[in-house]
């Protein structure tokens, strides 16, 4: 049996290394924002080069990869995004926030997000945008570490101590920002805080002049998504951001938990 970083296993018997392998492939291209040739794609793999090749072909035939203009190398295929459109039109959950986020967005006239809660991380499933972004903090399917962000600590906050500490201690600890903390003793009082709360707020941790505001969405009291608020603290202190968003973000978590 392998383990796999949800805390699930897999059976062996049943693995496929050739598919594994494949999708390894396709993940090399989250940590470079460019065109990879195979020479880059095999070693960021683990992999030799005559596999890159096959594997980089058969991945092409089907669209999950293309190549880049003048031949600068290759990149991910439009039918990713079909692959992405599927797991957002059947999952529930981000079917039941889209209308409690749309009516946030106009509540808040700031950028609200609702993530999935994924262990180590969370991932940002819809993002409505404010009057000011950047251009990542826009798109769904980015991934950023639980440990820093105000989703993640809300999260963390309806583990026990136990399974909270664990996950923060276990996290590859690797500041976003100057602003990001990363010691776990620090970072567990404010999942503290945030337990008493009812809601986290991260303070430029994942961007510099931005403060969130997030409250955790629960099925049974398990967390599983969490509703960001996001704001410019050139535009908010603090005290006044929490004052005004925190009830805000706490009620439509509540609304789409179960």
């Amino acid at each position: 049996m392998s383990a796999r970083d949800d805390g699930e296993s897999v059976d062996e018997r049943l693995f496929l290394r050739s598919v594994a392998r494949a999708f390894q492939v396709l993940e090399v291209f989250g940590k470079e924002a460019r065109p990879l040739s195979l020479r880059e794609i095999a070693q960021a793999a683990g992999i030799d080069k005559s596999a890159a090749q096959r594997i980089a072909q058969t991945l092409l035939s089907i669209g999950y990869l293309e190549k880049a203009p003048n031949d600068a190398g290759l990149l991910p295929g439009k039918a990713l995004l079909d692959r992405s459109f599927d797991y957002l039109r059947m999952n529930p959950i981000v079917e039941r926030a889209a209308p409690v986020l749309t009516s946030l967005r106009e509540a808040t006239k700031e950028r609200v997000d609702f993530s999935l809660f994924d262990r180590f991380t969370i991932i940002y499933a819809l993002r409505l945008q404010s009057k000011r972004e950047t251009f990542f903090a826009t798109l769904i399917g980015r991934r950023i570490p639980t440990f820093s962000s105000a989703g993640g600590r809300a999260c963390l906050a309806h583990l026990d101590e136990t399974a909270a500490r664990a996950i923060v201690e276990g996290s590859d600890r690797k500041p976003q920002t100057s602003k990001t903390i990363v010691d776990p003793e620090t970072i567990m009082e404010r999942v503290a805080q945030a337990r008493l709360d009812g809601y986290a707020c991260a303070l430029e941790e994942s961007l510099i002049g931005e403060i969130v505001i997030a409250a955790a969405v629960t099925d049974k009291g398990r967390p599983i998504a969490a509703v960001h608020i996001a704001g410019s603290l050139g535009e908010w202190s603090e005290a006044e951001f929490r004052r005004k968003f925190a009830p805000l973000a706490i009620e439509a978590a509540r609304a789409l938990s179960v």
